[in-house]
């Protein structure tokens, strides 16, 4: 997105190599700017003279963005080909909201958080992002991840209703739920509007006072635990206090030494079926987004914006390229989503393909998060990993690393950069987290 594919061994110490021995102790309680001051409310606001750059304008970098500026900061954003763009992992039409989170509290709670932010920021810009149109889980096996997560769900006031086969079945005669276990439905789940999404946050960033620009750029030299400065390709400089790298499936390829091929790109194409002429039954207004829990997880969106039924394999596919791969479709994906379809959506048994696309995810090995500050680099924050169950995450995830870059929380255990250290002595095997 915003860098050179070149690798930036610049930024990194000869030492670091995820060895998992660092100084984050040393470095953890060192000031980044200057000190902050508290607002009559009582939370901190930064003066305005700390100057943050974020790199990469989608959905981790663009909310990161935004929150530091509304909370004071002096916030540049970049990003090389713009946000929403097709090459990232936050473009394309559409993402999924939902709760259920097996025992991972803090994913429950920040969906509830999340949501909050979506919907209150849609009634300040008086356009809706955030759809709701509830979320059907279809579990063919074990249903251990929807039960754990029922508790949490209760805690975060996030309702999720059982129902009884013959109840669904009435429900969404759409669906065919042979092989079926059992079925819950998430009423507050939804959609995300994921391309309009990102360019409207960079928008508003413009709009409240932020600077964005388009450009590739690389780390450059640090001095000590401090990184000094940002190359720009067209061999200008960009310097800060602080800097966030929210690179999506680039952020290895930036820091090569610390995340390295720890985060990997992998090919994931989505599907758009055409559906039957004057059927409204598989539009929005009428059927939910929903997800088929099998040995394969595939997932949904009804037809958005009259573009098609949308489906898509949650398996991960092989690694990509994000800048330079090729996006066409597979013979043999196309294949196994019309079988599912056949299966498991009678009326689109014949349905046409309108249309395809081939993204990427960029996970790490334990699904999780990495929001966190670069253990050996004081000024150099990092956020990545999201990709398929991130998106929906980002106000909060933009608000709590904007919290940790000025020094109003600790970040969170679960998604430090330590833990990959540990990863890497162990076999890797990038566990899904939808």
């Amino acid at each position: 997105m915003t860098y050179s594919t070149q690798k930036a061994e610049s930024v990194e110490s000869d030492g670091l190599a995820m060895s998992g021995v660092t100084r984050r102790s040393s470095i953890t309680g060192m000031s980044t700017g200057p000190l902050m001051a508290s607002s009559p409310t009582g939370s901190k606001l930064a003066p305005a003279q700390t100057h943050v750059v974020v790199v990469g304008a989608g959905a981790f970098g663009g909310w990161t963005a935004l929150h530091l500026l509304r909370m004071g900061a002096r916030v540049t954003l970049l990003d090389g080909w713009g946000p929403g763009n097709a090459r990232s992992s936050s473009g394309g039409e559409t993402r999924v909201i939902r709760g259920i989170y097996g025992r991972d509290r803090i994913y429950v709670e920040w969906v509830r958080r999340a949501l909050e932010l979506w919907q209150r920021n849609q009634k300040q810009w008086k356009t809706t992002l955030y759809h709701r149109t509830g979320l059907l889980w279809m579990f063919v096996s074990d249903d251990e991840y929807a039960r754990q997560s029922l508790p949490l769900a209760e805690e975060f006031g996030l309702r999720v209703d059982r129902l009884k086969l013959s109840d669904a079945q009435r429900r969404f005669p759409q669906i065919s739920f042979d092989g079926v276990n059992s079925v819950y439905f998430e009423p507050e789940a939804g959609y995300l509007k994921a391309r309009q999404a990102c360019r409207l946050v960079c928008d508003q960033f413009r709009n409240e006072g932020g600077t964005f620009q388009q450009a590739m750029v690389r780390p450059g030299p640090f001095s000590g635990p401090v990184l000094k400065r940002l190359e720009c390709v067209d061999g200008t400089d960009v310097s800060a206090d602080s800097y966030v790298f929210a690179c999506g499936p680039w952020l290895g390829n930036v820091l090569p030494r610390l995340i390295g091929s720890t985060v990997r790109p992998t090919r994931q194409e989505v599907y758009y079926f055409g559906t039957p002429a004057g059927d409204s039954s598989f539009q929005p207004e009428e059927f939910p987004v929903w997800l088929d829990y099998d040995e394969r997880l595939y997932y949904g969106i009804p037809a958005v914006d009259q573009r098609g039924f949308k489906i898509a394999d949650d398996t991960r596919g092989e690694p990509f390229d994000p800048t330079t791969g090729d996006r066409t479709p597979s013979p043999d994906g196309i294949d196994r989503a019309r079988k599912f379809i056949a299966r498991r959506f009678p009326r689109l048994r014949n349905a046409p393909l309108l249309e395809a696309r081939v993204c990427q995810y960029e996970n790490s090995p334990d699904g999780h998060l990495i929001v966190d500050r670069h253990p050996e680099v004081s000024n150099v924050w990092i956020a990545g990993g999201g990709s398929g169950h991130g998106f929906k995450l980002s106000p909060a995830v933009g608000e709590h690393l904007a919290k940790c870059i000025l020094g109003e929380t600790q970040t969170e255990p679960a998604f430090t950069i330590e833990r990959l250290a540990k990863l890497r002595t162990t076999s890797i095997q990038y566990k899904p987290k939808n």
